[in-house]
């Protein structure tokens, strides 16, 4: 009787390691980091991006690395694209968390329930979005007042690019981004602290990214661990974000820091690809 209870004890205990290494595995598929007090932004400091690489072993693609992210997108290295140009996300409303992580905020969603996009015939599952300013992607040379990025990840073992990010970029004008108006207050009242606010159910297709043209190619994490084989997917439509929703973000995490977007990476010979829809 004893034997068996210490049978059944030690199965118990092995089921409850394998689903918390399974868990774990899955979860650090798209591992920014989230502590990110280890490094900032900050032009000239020894945790500043052109340090990066030496902070910490497991970041040494952010200095060694030859696909990394952010890049320019100019004329002179995108190959144009005509074919049916539609993002294909198939999003659905769940339970989400507003986060403040040190140098950005994040809305971070349970689980693969807000649903996913599909790219090249591979489901890839939201999992969080958080913002940038100013954008850390540049077209012909200019930058945007801000950045959006939504992080998927697919959890098939076959798939080797397992991360990929949808970006969109948003310029100050008079009408404010009505998804980002909805987390304001929550933004705010986290100013200065690594709080996590439970928001109930979020809706990610509320995020519009618009437009019939994107760029893809195939790049890296922005933020340490500066993980390669990322797939790229960013709108050519820029949007319009508030001056006050562009502050707010910035005064909440608090960085010391005007910005936080990393300074553009040289291309290394990547083809970037602009679909333009073949119906335009």
């Amino acid at each position: 009787m004893k034997q068996q209870s210490t049978g059944s004890f030690f199965s118990s205990t092995l089921v409850m390691l394998l689903l918390l290494l399974s868990h774990t595995s899955t979860s650090a598929i798209a591992g920014e980091v989230e502590d990110e007090k280890e490094f900032d932004y900050i032009e000239g400091s020894e945790k500043g991006p052109r340090h990066w690489g030496k902070l910490n072993k497991e970041w040494a693609a952010c200095e060694a690395g030859n696909l990394q992210s952010p890049i320019d997108m100019s004329s002179q290295r995108v190959k144009v694209i005509k074919k049916p140009a539609k993002l294909n996300r198939n999003y659905k409303p769940s339970n989400a968390t507003v986060k403040n992580r040190g140098h950005d905020i994040s809305l971070q969603w349970e689980g693969h329930n807000a649903g996913s996009i599909t790219i090249n015939g591979t489901e890839y599952f939201l999992q969080q979005c958080h913002w940038h300013s100013p954008s850390e992607h540049t077209i012909y040379g200019r930058r945007y007042d801000m950045e959006l990025h939504m992080v998927h990840e697919s959890p098939d073992p076959n798939v080797k690019n397992k991360i990929a990010v949808v970006g969109v970029m948003y310029k100050i004008g008079h009408r404010p981004d009505a998804f980002l108006s909805k987390l304001l207050g929550d933004i705010k009242s986290m100013a200065n602290q690594k709080l996590k606010i439970p928001k109930g159910i979020v809706d990610p297709k509320e995020i519009k990214v618009g437009g019939k043209k994107y760029y893809r190619y195939m790049g890296s994490l922005t933020v340490p661990p500066c993980t390669e084989g990322v797939i790229w997917t960013i709108s050519r439509k820029i949007r319009t974000v508030s001056k006050q929703e562009v502050t707010a973000l910035r005064e909440a995490v608090h960085d010391h820091a005007e910005r936080n977007a990393r300074p553009v990476q040289p291309l290394n010979g990547r083809e970037v690809e602009l679909y333009i829809s073949n119906q335009d």
